[in-house]
């Protein structure tokens, strides 16, 4: 449930203007060291649910609650050891089962709540003599289930458990006929705002702009595949004192300015910098500019009309790049916000949130040294006027219990103090409950030699022109290799667009986002090793597997028995298994890198397997159990492409 809102009514008055815009900053010049708040514990919230559930559960129950979380095998061992703990230590309220994936060779998972039971026990006249009696109790209390094959108490009362591999078998199939949907998250909110990408107009995008848009469009993915309903956001910079500039330059170039088309002005980063240049130099174009701010501001029809010219040129422009990266957003830019801010500033005035500092209107933060300035000294309102005006709206108009701000580390405390100002104010609950409001940070794209990505002559590269190198060497591989002789102009296109843009997402998605990283064409590109280039073609020869079989594997989904009776087929099967939970500790932590480690070991599992002559696939005596191995292995290697906005290739 929603904590309450502060309601404000928007104002009927024009917007006043302001000149800071939300990539002010580009991850580039921002130091590393900078903190990012982590994202909420989400699988903790889970757990905890799932603990207060229910009190009393018998053992015929457990099948229907496994169903509840059915794909996510930390949750139904969860399920199982609840039962436990409650009948092994019944005086002890609300014990969180504690699973994790053992490390060793004992067993599959692991239940560790053994030793923090001890030591909340011990001295009170328990009949346990120690940690691993504990654990042989809890072991001893677990209900039966399908699901586990043995159990075993090691060391300080670790209980692992052995999955049965008939059950393992069994659920694999049934998500092969189900559906992988099946083994979506189940987060606990229903609709969240990705707030990413956020180019200027007037301004190219760059490489700047790739890891907003691809992180942020990987968690948007995310959460839709957790059936979340996600309004991804794109918070344009346009609007501010730069648009007289921009204008009265409109005017002088092109007098007829509505016949001014994205030809006519070429390159918008040339355009833009040219008018900045008058605007040093010349004073009585200074002056022209800044009266064209207070006639847009007034909403004088000509400068309203030059104003939406120059957006809609740089949305062409825009268009072009996410097009390129299969990227969907919703514009609604700075100027969209602007009429709510002075009923926004207004409600804070009256809470008592604002005060008055050196001319200034203010907001104070407790804890940290500087306040969050609302009202500019001259009266005009910035980049913080803006932020809380959206996140007002996103909470009280868009009805979002988790909004992302996907931007560079540099701005981490600036939406700190936006958060901050929004829990003074009750629109924010304390704590870390929904709604809430997390700041997702990245870190740097350097160049080769250690500095920021940029051009010989030390520009900025445009994230077009680097998109289509990408495309262009991925093209070329594919005609060095033979393939324009043996496939059509429309599959060498296909599969280079979705080699090249996905070499380049994977590059980027593969590194926990807070890090830096190094672009490198060759690196990316390269078909060995943890690439995208490398994943596609290992799904690609699945997929070539199973066409060489001959068989309708649709057909075997149906009618066809999986059994994981090797030892390389259970791991594989454990692999596929764990999905779920990776994708759920991914949307927790708001981490891509996450599920690029999981497709990667996958991989590398399924080709230990299928390299065993032990495990020969076609022709074999359990042919068709072994294709719906592959078969599984590809859908789930075509659902983690899809999460990371990777276009799958199913022939090389």
């Amino acid at each position: 449930m929603l904590t309450p809102l502060t309601l404000l009514v928007p104002p009927a008055s024009p917007p006043s203007l302001f000149s800071f815009n939300r990539f002010s900053h580009f991850p580039f010049s921002t130091s590393i060291s900078a903190t990012t708040t982590s994202a909420s514990d989400l699988l903790r919230v889970v757990s905890r649910r799932l603990v207060l559930a229910t009190k009393t559960q018998s053992i015929t129950t457990m099948a229907s609650q496994e169903e509840e979380c059915k794909g996510n095998l930390k949750a139904q061992l969860a399920k199982l050891f609840e039962v436990s703990l409650k009948v092994t230590v019944p005086n002890e309220a609300d014990v969180d089962p504690l699973i994790a994936a053992c490390t060793g060779k004992f067993g599959d998972y692991q239940c560790n709540n053994a030793m923090g039971l001890w030591s909340k026990i011990k001295g009170k006249g328990t009949q346990f003599r120690g940690p691993p009696a504990v654990g042989e109790a809890i072991k001893n209390n677990l209900p039966t289930s399908e699901m586990i094959d043995s159990c075993s108490v090691a060391g300080p009362g670790f209980v692992n458990v052995v999955l049965s591999k008939n059950w393992m078998a069994k659920s694999i199939q049934k998500m092969l006929v189900e559906g992988i949907d099946t083994w979506a998250p189940q987060p606990p909110v229903k609709t969240a705002v990705v707030d990413f990408s956020s180019p200027n107009i007037a301004k190219e995008m760059h490489v700047g702009h790739l890891r907003s848009t691809i992180i942020g469009d990987t968690l948007a993915r995310m959460l839709e595949f957790s059936k979340v309903k996600v309004l991804r956001r794109n918070h344009v910079g346009d609007w501010g004192t730069q648009f007289g500039m921009l204008i009265e330059f409109l005017f002088e170039k092109f007098p007829n300015f509505e016949d001014a088309t994205e030809t006519a002005i070429g390159d918008l980063q040339a355009f833009y910098k040219a008018s900045k240049q008058r605007f040093d130099s010349d004073p009585a174009f200074k002056e022209r500019a800044q009266q064209a701010v207070v006639r847009l501001q007034g909403g004088e029809e000509k400068y309203r009309r030059a104003w939406a010219q120059i957006c809609e040129i740089s949305r062409t422009e825009f268009h072009k790049v996410y097009q390129r990266l299969g990227v969907h957003l919703e514009e609604k830019g700075e100027s969209f916000y602007n009429p709510y801010i002075p009923g926004v500033i207004e409600g804070l005035t009256k809470q008592g949130l604002v005060e008055e500092s050196q001319g200034a209107r203010v907001i104070f933060i407790e804890g940290i040294n500087i306040p969050l300035i609302v009202v500019k000294s001259d009266g005009g309102f910035n980049y913080a006027s803006t932020d809380l005006a959206a996140l007002w709206y996103r909470l009280n108009e868009e009805k979002a219990e988790w909004i992302m701000y996907v931007t560079d580390v540099g701005q981490q405390q600036h939406f700190d103090m936006v958060f901050k100002a929004a829990k003074r104010a009750g629109w924010l609950p304390q704590g870390d409950n929904y709604p809430k409001a997390s700041h997702v940070g990245f870190g740097l794209v350097l160049g080769e030699d250690g500095k920021r990505f940029r051009t010989r002559n030390t520009e900025v590269v445009r994230l077009v022109d680097l998109l289509d190198e990408a495309k262009n060497r991925s093209k070329a591989a594919l005609i060095e290799r033979g393939k324009g002789e043996e496939w059509t102009e429309e599959e060498i296109e296909s599969t280079a667009d979705a080699v090249g843009y996905g070499a380049v997402k994977y590059a980027d998605l593969k590194n926990n986002r807070l890090t830096n990283y190094t672009f490198n064409f060759d690196q990316m590109l390269n078909d060995k090793g943890n690439t995208a280039v490398y994943l596609l073609y290992a799904h690609a020869r699945i997929c070539s597997i199973i066409r060489r079989s001959g068989k309708d594997v649709e057909e075997l989904k149906n009618k066809g028995t999986l059994v994981l009776e090797h030892k390389d087929e259970r791991d594989l099967g454990l692999h596929l298994l764990q999905f779920a939970e990776v994708v759920e500790e991914a949307c927790t932590n708001l981490l891509p890198n996450v599920v690029c480690d999981y497709l990667y070991n996958l991989s590398e599992i399924f080709s230990k397997f299928y390299s065993n002559a032990e495990c020969k696939v076609i022709g074999s005596g359990k042919e068709t159990s072994r294709l719906l191995l592959c078969e599984a292995t590809a859908v789930v290697m075509r659902k983690c492409f899809n999460l990371l906005g990777i276009t799958p290739i199913y022939k090389i």
